[in-house]
């Protein structure tokens, strides 16, 4: 009943507490050696911060490493005939904006580090749906895709364990139905376990 998951999503907020807390912590050396790396070798703050459509649609600021080189955002209108991906999404494999440190922070998905900060916020869960920009969701065409704003965005889900980039943009957004369908503190238990191995490959990272 809807007591019953409310104290589930209490539990779910706390789990996500407690270990972007642990997370941060321990990855402290790594925020101060990828923050002299982007520093030293290319011009432009350590991070790079983009609004994202989250829960009930409300916009926030998300937080990444930045990747890329000052101005890619501003650049990505020359680049929209190169687009790689099918859908209102924006994805190229060999983004000419990437900057050498970024390719590496991205292949091992070091950049995505700071939305624990998002996590901790209270913007974003350590599973959901991932979080779109604001261009892409303006791109979106069908009622169904939205269903995904219904809950709060995360870092990693069922997308990132079964093919990341590789997958295509339905299929994606099919799987963010699946997720919040079958949600559970089990199945977030269980793509948290099966999201190490992913990343560490670098699998379908772009």
């Amino acid at each position: 009943d809807a007591r019953d998951q409310y104290e589930i999503r209490t539990h779910k907020r706390m789990m996500d507490i407690i270990f972007a807390s642990i997370v941060c912590i321990f990855s402290i050396p790594i925020f101060i050696t990828v923050s002299a790396a982007i520093k030293l070798t290319s011009r432009g703050p350590v991070f790079f911060i983009q609004e994202r459509v989250g829960l009930s649609k409300r916009v926030f600021r998300m937080y990444k490493f930045r990747s890329m080189v000052m101005g890619a955002e501003e650049k990505q209108a020359d680049l929209e005939s190169c687009n790689e991906a099918c859908g209102p999404v924006f994805k190229i494999c060999d983004d000419p904006r990437i900057t050498p440190v970024g390719k590496f922070l991205r292949k091992t998905s070091i950049d995505e580090l700071p939305q624990l900060i998002n996590v901790l916020k209270g913007d974003m869960s350590i599973v959901g749906p991932r979080p779109l920009p604001v261009r892409d969701y303006n791109g979106f065409s069908e009622d169904w895709h939205r269903r995904r704003f219904s809950v709060r965005p995360g870092i990693t889900c069922l997308w990132q364990i079964q093919g990341r980039s590789n997958i295509l943009f339905d299929r994606w957004m099919e799987l963010d139905m699946e997720y919040i369908d079958r949600w559970s503190l089990w199945l977030d238990l269980k793509i948290m376990v099966k999201t190490i191995p992913i990343v560490l490959k670098g699998s379908g990272a772009v």
